[in-house]
């Protein structure tokens, strides 16, 4: 597990200062931006930014703010976590990445999905009806895009192309690019189909409960002729110097965002016996070093991935919480979880 992948993702959710204030979008951007430069130095793999069209968040257009993260850093892949493809074009989305892609020095990753939210599609003029025609068609492209030659396509949802010819390229010939699953075996076999990474979300439940799909990710490429690349998740998380003060610094924000979310969805109130069994038992990552690091390497142990990324923001942490978060994640967790998975394997 020597090449094991560990990445950090955030929607941008917007910070509370010192004063406990909320703090405005753009400096909330700014704060991803110096999270990101701090996550780079610590020598953490991959920082993974989600596009969400809501109040709670700050980052509409991951690949903007990648962009001028890619700037200041040096070595941190930068990607998508995810870009709604349904909702957005395909070619312009190509032009996007393979432009961070240039200003980073070949650092740049997509991961593609259909996304868990659904304000960009009445936000863009996209009807809901077309949800899953939308994803289908527009990967279908995107696929296409990859082989960085003349596209001629045809589908539904927009315009045809006839042998065109898209600018800029990469300068590898070659844009990393994932599909995030949250747990649909028709999406898995998808992904599969068109031979490419997967990545899944597993945000809730014991993470076990995912091997099923892994293994159909496996069969399916074998049957499809095309590469099975090793399998990223990502889950929440949060780390503190003790595991009282990470659970009681992620609390109240995971409380606000979950209630909120929850109550679009019908779900009822969400109880702190539900938010402490979730960490023991389920997939919040919630503690001190030792504790985050134990949790990961078991289930990376348990599910045979090749990579894991930590959501370390939920809601209004504050902004020394956040920084305290991803200092001790790339300092201390990921180093210990190495070891950890080293040692099992002697």
């Amino acid at each position: 597990m020597s090449d094991l992948v560990f990445g950090l993702d955030t929607f941008g959710d917007v910070p509370v200062d010192d004063s406990g204030a909320l703090v405005s979008h753009a400096r909330s951007i700014r704060q991803t931006v110096t999270e990101a430069v701090l996550a780079d130095d610590l020598g953490v793999d991959v920082l993974a930014l989600g596009e969400h069209h809501r109040p709670e968040y700050s980052v509409s257009t991951p690949e903007t703010v990648l962009a001028g993260i890619a700037t200041r850093t040096k070595r941190i892949r930068l990607s998508s976590g995810v870009t709604v493809l349904s909702s957005d074009d395909p070619v312009r989305v190509f032009q996007r990445f393979a432009t961070l892609d240039a200003l980073s020095d070949g650092r740049a990753e997509i991961i593609l999905g259909r996304g868990s939210f659904t304000e960009s599609f009445p936000l863009f003029g996209y009807d809901l009806a077309d949800y899953d025609v939308l994803f289908e068609e527009k990967l279908d492209l995107f696929v296409q895009l990859l082989e960085e030659k003349p596209v001629t396509w045809k589908g539904t949802v927009r315009p045809a192309l006839d042998h065109a010819e898209v600018y800029p390229t990469t300068e590898s010939g070659h844009l990393t690019t994932w599909v995030g699953v949250g747990g649909s075996p028709q999406s898995v076999v998808r992904t599969a189909r068109h031979g490419l990474p997967l990545m899944i979300a597993i945000i809730g439940g014991a993470p076990s409960r995912f091997a099923p799909y892994i293994d159909l990710y496996e069969r399916a490429t074998a049957q499809f002729g095309t590469t099975a690349y090793p399998v990223a998740m990502h889950s929440p998380g949060f780390v503190a110097d003790t595991d009282e003060q990470a659970r009681e610094a992620h609390w109240p924000g995971y409380r606000v965002i979950r209630d909120r979310i929850g109550a679009l969805r019908g779900w009822p109130p969400v109880r702190r016996a539900e938010y402490e069994a979730e960490i023991e038992q389920g997939s919040l990552y919630i503690g001190s070093p030792e504790t985050v690091a134990r949790k990961i390497a078991r289930t990376v142990g348990e599910l045979r991935v090749g990579r894991f990324d930590l959501i370390y923001t939920a809601g209004s942490q504050s902004i020394g919480d956040r920084l305290r978060s991803v200092e001790l994640y790339g300092s201390r967790v990921v180093p210990m979880v190495r070891d950890m998975l080293a040692d099992r394997s002697v």
